[in-house]
């Protein structure tokens, strides 16, 4: 573990709050430290307030907010007296606590306090630092786990055995550096849970957390239980097919739809397929507070619903001994270990997704190295439950607020480089959807930089192709939801007397003959979608009211608006929508540039936005507006719709 200090970035830093989110953000870089909102840091300033009394104000992370990009206003600044005060109680309720750290909170834009606020007030230093640190958690999740942390920092820490987070843990973590803290004590452990820091400057507590954290890793090279080898470079055995099964089953589980990212990790691969990966993973987590995420343990295998079983057996077996009852959360996995698969995490979002796979793949590191050092023994069950069903926990899920309309779903979009398909891909993004976005045009990859968005190359004309964008697809998110059929090409206009058998081949190729495959191949994973597959045709005016010139165009759209209809009727039994929408005039996209449109709208003796708006409505038809309505089709006001041709054109005379 090395140091990212820079004195010249430190002197930077205009007061002791700036250093404090300075040193909090170099915590932040270092995933070995702290994961996803894991740890806290506080610091302990004197202020005048606005009666002119001094007063010392402990600033400390607020919640919801991430070391790592931390600013000074996620700080939540709390009187430090009373918190001293409230420590001297005898007991003190969640709620009670919750509370009183909102009252004595100085400023009410200020995010929660931490739970851990009153132990960070406890510790008599002006800075302090808590992070969750691979090498010190590994240590306390063995046999001996307190023997060794004695043996490895002797007085330079006190241990505090395992208690819950919050008011007790405060209470007792204060009454055991009370009795035993000496002069070189530059830190504490909390078994099973993580380390604290700290000093009277921000350096000084930050340096010791490094050292204290290195002194941990040196103690597992040591031990030969620090290097976990290359895994062997291996194949995953892939089926897209059963990939959108899985992740139905475990979407019917959760009671919603959920993302299920294959993450193709060579260190999952090998951990999935080791011949104790039952014994090992099953265990339990690296600290508690990961139960909120990931679960107790992982699924081994595919059986979703004996998974199931296990955890309603969980729940039974401790929710009794609770202060209060409680009411069971969804049984669905978050993590899957399967020898075919390798590691797949689960989530309703990419970031639920992202938090939950760096979390097992760390998880996975503890435990290989804690089986080196005598065998991986995390906190019991019952520890685990506590922390999954406690109100403050449940809390930090809760934040996010109400789900997005196509939270946990993926739509695939074709043509999305530009034009319709580009807007159609914004439009899915912010209903909360995952989208694949497939074009020809290479700069599809920057379509969006949503880490929702996967932007793939592909020609949809070629079957190969199309067959490896939906293997991307799954392997990516875990299936398909929603269908988009954008894509096609406008040819040049052409009588036809004077149409030749390659150019209609090539439109009809590309409108329609594509649109047949990606219709075949997308098929299992639309029936597999938890609330029922969607699909929208990006038809034509040219339908209902074609137009001279435009003869393979024409034919290609209407006889696509005919594969739909068939397409419905076979579909329907499946639970599977499919409507089109026949958009006309829409001049914001790629193929309309300014030249174009004067040379158009002088033909017809018109002004450039006399041709925009040359409609029964007088109105600009924009790809927004097609996309939205497009995004709209897929959600429930269409929920009974199929078959539907859907006009987009201001009100075209001819086709009304």
């Amino acid at each position: 573990m090395q140091s990212l200090w820079k004195q010249q970035e430190a002197l930077a830093c205009a007061d002791e709050l700036a250093l404090r989110v300075y040193s909090s953000r170099l915590l932040g870089q270092e995933p070995a430290l702290v994961l996803h909102g894991g740890g806290n840091t506080s610091v302990k300033i004197k202020t005048t307030n606005v009666l002119g009394d001094q007063e010392e104000i402990l600033y400390v992370k607020g919640s919801g907010w991430d070391l790592v990009s931390i600013e000074a206003a996620g700080f939540a600044p709390v009187r430090l007296q009373p918190l001293l005060r409230l420590a001297q109680l005898e007991a003190l309720s969640d709620p009670e606590m919750v509370n009183e750290l909102r009252i004595h909170t100085v400023r009410a834009d200020a995010p929660a306090p931490s739970v851990e606020t009153i132990l960070h007030a406890l510790i008599p230093f002006r800075y302090v630092d808590h992070t969750h640190a691979d090498a010190v958690v590994t240590i306390t999740n063995t046999k001996d786990g307190q023997q060794r942390i004695q043996e490895i920092y002797g007085e330079r820490v006190v241990i505090v055995p395992y208690v819950m987070p919050g008011f007790d843990l405060a209470r007792e973590a204060g009454r055991i550096f009370t009795a035993q803290a000496g002069p070189q004590c530059i830190g504490m452990v909390l078994m099973n849970h993580g380390i604290f820091s700290f000093g009277d400057t921000a350096q000084e507590s930050y340096e010791r957390m490094i050292s204290l954290v290195d002194l941990a890793e040196n103690y597992l090279r040591a031990h030969q239980a620090w290097e976990l080898g290359t895994p062997v470079e291996e194949e995953l055995h892939f089926h897209r097919g059963e990939v959108a099964q899985l992740r139905q089953a475990v979407s019917v589980k959760t009671g919603r739809p959920m993302l299920l990212n294959v993450t193709n990790n060579q260190r999952g691969l090998a951990f999935a397929r080791r011949a104790d990966v039952s014994q090992m993973s099953q265990r339990g987590p690296a600290t508690p507070d990961h139960v909120i995420r990931t679960k107790a343990v992982p699924m081994i295998g595919r059986d979703v619903e004996h998974y199931a079983e296990n955890y309603c057996h969980y729940f039974q077996a401790h929710e009794p001994a609770a202060n209060e009852r409680k009411t069971m959360l969804d049984p669905a996995p978050r993590v899957i270990l399967d020898q075919h698969l390798g590691l797949c995490c689960v989530g309703a979002s990419t970031t639920e997704v992202d938090i939950v796979t760096d979390i097992y793949q760390h998880t996975m590191d503890c435990i290989l190295r804690a089986e080196q050092l005598g065998g991986w023994q995390p906190l019991p069950t019952s520890d685990l439950f506590a922390v999954e069903y406690w109100d403050l926990e449940q809390a930090k899920l809760k934040k996010g607020g109400k789900a997005a309309l196509f939270s946990g779903e993926i739509a695939l979009i074709t043509g999305a480089a530009s034009g319709i398909g580009k807007a159609c891909v914004q439009s899915f993004l912010k209903r909360g959807a995952a989208v694949v976005g497939l074009d020809i045009d290479a700069r599809i990859s920057a379509v969006s930089s949503s880490s929702a968005f996967l932007g793939l190359r592909c020609d949809i004309s070629d079957e190969s192709q199309v067959a490896a964008a939906l293997d991307q697809t799954v392997r990516h998110f875990g299936g398909l939801d929603m269908l988009v059929l954008n894509a096609g090409i406008f040819p040049a206009s052409k009588a036809v007397a004077e149409l030749s058998g390659a150019e209609w081949s090539r439109v009809l190729h590309v409108n329609l003959d594509a649109n047949l495959t990606l219709l075949r191949e997308t098929h299992p994973l639309l029936k597999a979608a938890p609330n029922t597959g969607r699909v929208v045709v990006i038809g034509s005016k040219n339908v209902p009211a074609p137009g001279p010139g435009a003869a393979a165009y024409s034919v290609s759209k209407a006889a696509l608006t005919q594969l739909m209809r068939v397409t419905a009727l076979e579909w329907g039994k499946d639970g599977i929508r499919i409507n089109a929408l026949h958009p006309n005039a829409v001049f914001d996209t790629g193929i309309w540039t300014d030249e174009v449109l004067q040379t158009r709208a002088a033909h017809y003796g018109l002004t450039v936005q006399q041709y925009k708006t040359n409609n029964v409505l007088g109105r600009e038809v924009r790809s927004l507006d097609v996309a939205e309505l497009a995004a709209e089709l897929c959600g429930p006001l269409f929920a009974c719709t199929t078959a539907a041709q859907v006009p987009v054109d201001g009100g075209n005379d001819r086709v009304i």
